[in-house]
Order: structure tokens, then C-alpha cells, then sequence
């Protein structure tokens, strides 16, 4: 009979050993995701009432309907300065600085 309570003993001490960090770990993966779902959807609300339009570059500047069209601006949904900063190896153009549609452009939400 001492051997089914020492098997026993060594079954429950493997059980606490490994099953409850086991445990705790689903409950910290579950818990984080949950987090994550709910830090996800405050930013679409956040992102859906700071909605703001964007300047059309090729609108102000007055671009003829030819050039506008193969603007990749139009293509990218990005700011202007953004595209042509992408397209410079990260550096803004001199020409962004004074452009009235980088100065008119919206601060973003913070």
C-alpha cells in the first residue's frame, strides 16, 4: 500500500509542477488577448472620429488631369509628403517644407 501512495504522491507532485505554471500561462495568453482585442477596437473608434480628409495635392496645386492621373500619390492614400518622402530614402523634399499643401495639411490626432 506505501507503493500507490508514494505513486500517487509523485502524480501530484508532477501535476502541480507542470500543470499549474501550464495554467497560469493560458491564463496570461487568454487574458493578453483579450487586451489586445480591446486596445485593436478602441484604436478603429479612435482612428473612424479622427477621420479627417486629406488634402488632394494635384486639386490645389492645380496639376492638369493628365498628370494628376499618374500621380502615384492618388494611388497610395498617403499624404503627398509621405509618397515622395518613401520614394527619397526616408528624407523629405526641400520643396515639402513650403508647399502649401504640407502647411494647410491637419496636424494628426495625438
Amino acid at each position: 500500500m506505501e507503493w500507490l501512495e508514494a505513486l500517487a504522491a509523485i502524480v501530484f507532485g508532477l501535476a502541480i509542477r507542470l500543470a499549474l505554471p501550464i495554467g497560469l500561462t493560458a491564463l496570461a495568453v487568454y487574458l493578453l488577448q483579450r487586451l489586445d482585442e480591446q486596445w485593436q477596437e478602441e484604436a478603429r473608434d479612435l482612428a473612424a472620429r479622427n477621420e479627417v480628409s486629406r488634402p488632394e495635392c494635384w486639386a490645389i496645386k492645380g496639376c492638369p488631369p493628365e498628370r494628376a492621373e499618374q500621380c502615384p500619390v492618388r494611388e497610395s492614400g498617403q499624404p503627398c509628403w509621405q509618397v515622395f518622402r518613401a520614394m527619397n530614402d526616408g528624407y523629405l523634399k526641400d520643396d515639402c517644407l513650403t508647399c502649401d499643401v504640407f502647411l494647410q495639411a491637419p496636424l494628426p490626432a495625438t
